[in-house]
C-alpha cells in the first residue's frame, strides 16, 4: 500500500472514529430526551384525569352501564384506565395489575412509569395515585412507536453520517496527501536516481531545487541536498588524494626502481657508482616512508574524536623551538613567549598540537636561508578571545597567488618543487587547527612568511597551569 493510501486510510479511520464516538454520545441523549418528552407528557395528562373520568362516566352512561370499570378510554393516541379501589394483584385490560400498583393505590410507593404491549402496539404507561377517590389508580399511556421511530431515523442518520464522512474524508485526505507528498516523490526519485548511477551531484543539482518552504519536507530536502554535495565533495576530495598520492608516490618509486635494477645488474655492485646509487635508493626510500607518515598522520588527524586536555601552548613552542634548533644549527630559533602561564592554557591533543606546530617551524626553516632566523610568537590575540602562535622566516614569502593554496594537499608551489617534501605539511596542521576549533592562515608580512595557528582558550584557563 502506498504512502498516499495510507494517509487516506488513516484520514478516514480518524473521522469515522470521531463521528463514531460523536454518536455513541448522541444517541443515547437523544433517547433519554424522547423518554422524557413522552414521561412528562404523560403525568400531565394524569394531572388532569378529572376531565378523563368525567368522559368516562359519560361513556358508561351512553354505553347502558357495560363498559367495565377497569376497561381502556381511548382519547386520540392516548390511552387511560381507572382501577378503582380496593386493588388487588390480577390481570387488568392494559397490564396485569402488581403488588406495586397495589403499593402506589394504597399511597405506599410513588408514581412509576412502565412499557407495555397492548393490542400489538408498545405504550409507555404511567401509573398513579388517583387523588380525592379512596385508592384508585389511574393509568395514562402513550405508544411508543413516535420515540422509537424518531430514533431509527437518527440512528440511519448517524450510520449515513459515519459511513459518508469516513468516505469524504478518505477521499480529501488521498487528494490532499497527493498534493502533500508529492515533494516526497520527487526525494524517492532522487535518491533512486543516485542509487543506480552512484551520480551524487544528483542530489544537489537534481529535482531537489524546487522543493522549498520551512516544514520538515522542505529541510529533509534541503538536508539531503547538503549531504549530497558534502558526500560529492568528500568523494571528490578522496579521489584527488589518492590521485595526486599515487603521482607523489609514483616519483621516488620509479627513482627507486631504477637505482635497484641498477645495482642488482652483472657487476651493477663493483661500479664506482654503486655507493652513490645506494644513497639515492636511500633517500627516496626516506621520501616514501615521510609521505606515508604524513598520509597516515592526515588520515588520524581527520577523525571526528580526538583525545584532549589542557595544554601549556609556551612550553610546547618552547620544546619545538629547541628541537629544532637542534635538527638545523646554521638557523636561529627565537621563542617570544607570554609572561602569564594562564594566556597560553589550550584543550588539545598535546600530540596533534605539537606536530602543528613542528610543521608550521620545518616549513619555515626549511625557506630560510644560512643565518637567518625563525620566530615563534605565542600571545592571546587582543579582543578575539584566541590564543595566536605565529611562526615568522626570513625566507622569500609567499606569492600572494600562493597563498589560498599553501595548506591544501599535495600543493607546492613552483619555487618548492625542487625542495624535499610532500606537499602534506601545512594541510596537516589545518586539519589539526579545523578538529581542534582553530584556524591556520598566511598573515601579511614585509619579508619572509608569516603563519598564524589559532586555538580557542581552555575554559578554565585562568585557574592556572595545565599539562604539557
Amino acid at each position: 500500500m502506498s504512502l498516499r493510501s495510507r494517509v487516506a486510510l488513516a484520514g478516514g479511520l480518524v473521522v469515522a472514529a470521531a463521528l463514531l464516538l460523536a454518536s455513541l454520545v448522541l444517541y443515547p441523549a437523544a433517547d433519554h430526551d424522547l423518554h422524557d418528552q413522552l414521561d412528562s407528557t404523560l403525568v400531565s395528562t394524569a394531572a388532569s384525569t378529572p376531565k378523563f373520568s368525567q368522559a368516562l362516566k359519560q361513556k358508561i352512561s351512553q354505553s347502558g352501564g357495560s363498559l367495565p370499570a377497569t376497561g381502556v378510554l381511548v382519547i386520540g393516541d392516548t390511552l387511560v384506565q381507572f382501577l378503582p379501589a380496593p386493588v388487588q394483584p390480577g390481570t387488568a385490560e392494559l397490564a396485569d395489575i402488581t403488588y406495586q400498583d397495589t403499593a402506589v393505590a394504597a399511597g405506599n410507593a410513588p408514581a412509576y412509569f412502565s412499557d407495555a404491549d397492548y393490542q400489538g402496539r408498545v405504550y409507555r404507561v404511567y401509573t398513579s395515585r388517583f387523588e380525592g377517590s379512596g385508592g384508585t389508580l389511574v393509568r395514562v399511556a402513550k405508544p411508543l412507536s413516535d420515540a422509537l421511530n424518531s430514533l431509527h431515523r437518527l440512528e440511519l442518520l448517524l450510520a449515513g453520517l459515519i459511513l459518508g464522512g469516513a468516505l469524504t474524508a478518505a477521499f480529501a485526505a488521498r487528494m490532499l496527501a497527493g498534493r502533500l507528498l508529492r515533494p516526497v516523490g520527487r526525494l524517492t526519485e532522487t535518491v533512486e536516481q543516485v542509487t543506480v548511477t552512484q551520480d551524487l551531484t544528483a542530489g544537489v543539482d537534481g529535482g531537489l531545487t524546487g522543493i522549498g518552504g520551512r516544514d520538515e519536507i522542505g529541510r529533509l530536502a534541503r538536508s539531503f541536498s547538503a549531504m549530497m554535495g558534502a558526500l560529492d565533495g568528500s568523494v571528490s576530495a578522496q579521489r584527488q588524494l589518492v590521485a595526486d598520492a599515487s603521482h607523489e608516490l609514483r616519483t621516488p618509486l620509479t627513482s627507486l626502481t631504477t637505482n635497484l635494477e641498477l645495482l642488482v645488474e652483472p657487476g651493477g655492485l663493483a661500479d664506482p657508482q654503486a655507493p652513490a646509487l645506494v644513497r639515492a635508493a636511500l633517500e627516496q626510500s626516506g621520501e616514501l616512508k615521510r609521505l606515508v607518515n604524513d598520509l597516515v598522520e592526515l588520515a588520524r588527524y581527520g577523525q571526528a574524536e580526538t583525545h584532549t586536555e589542557e595544554v601549556r601552548i609556551d612550553l610546547l613552542a618552547q620544546e619545538v623551538v629547541d628541537r629544532a634548533g637542534r635538527r638545523s644549527p646554521h638557523l636561529r630559533f627565537a621563542a617570544r613567549l607570554p609572561s602569564r602561564p594562564g594566556d597560553c592554557l589550550v584543550l588539545a591533543d598535546p600530540e596533534a598540537l605539537a606536530r602543528a606546530l613542528g610543521n608550521l617551524v620545518d616549513n619555515a626553516a626549511k625557506w630560510s636561508p644560512d643565518g637567518g632566523a625563525v620566530e615563534v610568537t605565542v600571545e592571546l590575540a587582543p579582543g578575539r578571545e584566541r590564543i595566536c602562535c605565529t611562526v615568522t622566516d626570513q625566507g622569500p614569502g609567499i606569492a600572494e597567488a600562493d597563498r589560498p593554496l599553501v595548506f591544501d594537499r599535495f600543493y607546492r608551489a613552483t619555487a618548492a618543487r625542487a625542495k624535499p617534501g610532500s606537499g602534506l605539511g601545512l594541510s596537516i596542521v589545518r586539519q589539526i587547527a579545523e578538529t581542534h576549533g582553530g584556524t591556520v592562515a598566511v598573515l601579511p608580512s614585509d619579508r619572509g612568511a608569516r603563519l598564524c595557528l589559532e586555538l580557542p582558550p581552555a575554559p578554565s584557563a585562568s585557574s592556572g597551569q595545565g599539562r604539557m
